[in-house]
């Protein structure tokens, strides 16, 4: 019988007796298993499993057990303790108890510039105050708030600040095989307390609200330099709009060398050309010389470009252009740059 086979008793045998099975069964010999824990519980008292010993293909890992008790810790730095930003009281308010008026009127009042805090003059009603002096001018008044025209002598190179639907969009990706258009600057950003006429004899106060909602509408090309006008008078923009096809612009042009009659002669044939009628112009020397020459335009209309398609059909080089009077409306003294108000007697 092969050793790994159990024996058998005879088939229909009774139950062994008890007489006949060994008194006591052999003990199995302990397992490696347990002589190594046995072992290990006798080197290693504190009951920690050591970790298991670095080979080269095994290094050892960094140990990950937390040491115990240990307090916790915040790495990250606490946040600033700020003021509250809503103290004290808005500035209207405090007006509407100094002067005994209504919310709308007081932000009118502060609006116009008659309100200061501490000496200073504040022109936003949201303004809060606290312990501040706030004073109201004596002569303040409701009144004053009529709409402003302002005059500008427009640098060359500059936009003249009209609103152009057609306008190429700045945050337009580029053409193919084209670079980023130059920025041009808009003459509207001109329009500034630092800006101002110092010999302005409007005696109208700069304020905040001068400076918003202006339209203008009479184009100027962006090379030529000279008299702009923007303007929050509904009044204004509808004159200027039903004159515009017969209101006059006085433009001087700068020209390379002397003019000749030849010259003159070119322009006056471009304007009379039936078969491509041009508007009313007026137009004269102003001064000549070998080096350079003054021409003098007076147009019908605002038609921007005229003036250089007169000038190159008689072969005449530009080398500036200045717009001075616009109606009535005269450029006079301004400096380039610069702008003014436009006086309650002046007209266009």
């Amino acid at each position: 019988m092969s050793t790994f086979q159990r024996a058998s008793r005879p088939e229909g045998a009774a139950p062994a007796r008890s007489s006949e099975r060994p008194a006591e069964r052999p003990a199995r010999p302990e397992s490696n298993r347990a002589l190594k824990r046995a072992a290990y519980a006798a080197s290693n008292p504190g009951g920690s499993r050591p970790a298991p010993a670095a080979t080269d293909r095994h290094p050892a890992a960094p140990s990950q057990a937390k040491p115990r008790n240990r307090p916790r810790t915040v790495d990250r730095d606490p946040k600033p303790v700020t003021a509250a930003e809503n103290t004290g009281e808005r500035l209207s308010k405090r007006v509407m108890a100094l002067k005994g008026c209504s919310r709308s009127e007081a932000e009118q009042y502060i609006e116009g510039g008659w309100v200061m805090v501490n000496g200073v003059v504040v022109e936003d009603p949201p303004f809060r105050v606290l312990n501040q002096t706030v004073t109201i001018h004596p002569d303040a008044t409701l009144l004053n708030t009529a709409d402003v025209t302002l005059i500008l002598n427009k640098p060359p190179g500059w936009l003249d600040g009209v609103e152009d639907e057609d306008e190429d969009d700045e945050d337009a990706p580029p053409a193919r095989g084209r670079g980023k258009k130059p920025q041009i600057p808009n003459a509207r950003s001109l329009l500034t307390v630092a800006n101002r006429y110092s010999n302005d004899q409007s005696e109208i106060r700069a304020l905040k609200r001068h400076f918003l909602q202006l339209e203008a509408e009479v184009a100027l090309e962006t090379g030529a330099s000279g008299l702009v006008v923007f303007t929050q008078d509904w009044r204004t923009t509808r004159k200027r709009s039903e004159d515009l096809g017969s209101m006059e612009h006085e433009m001087i042009v700068d020209v390379a060398g002397e003019v000749q009659p030849e010259h003159l002669q070119k322009i006056a044939r471009a304007l009379n050309d039936e078969r491509n009628p041009l508007p009313q112009v007026k137009f004269s020397v102003n001064s000549s010389s070998p080096e350079a020459s003054k021409l003098r335009f007076a147009i019908k209309g605002s038609h921007p470009g005229l003036v250089a398609y007169l000038c190159g059909k008689a072969g005449l080089e530009i080398q500036a252009m200045r717009r001075i009077r616009l109606g009535r409306m005269a450029l006079t003294d301004l400096p380039v740059g610069q702008w003014r108000f436009l006086s309650p007697y002046e007209k266009f």
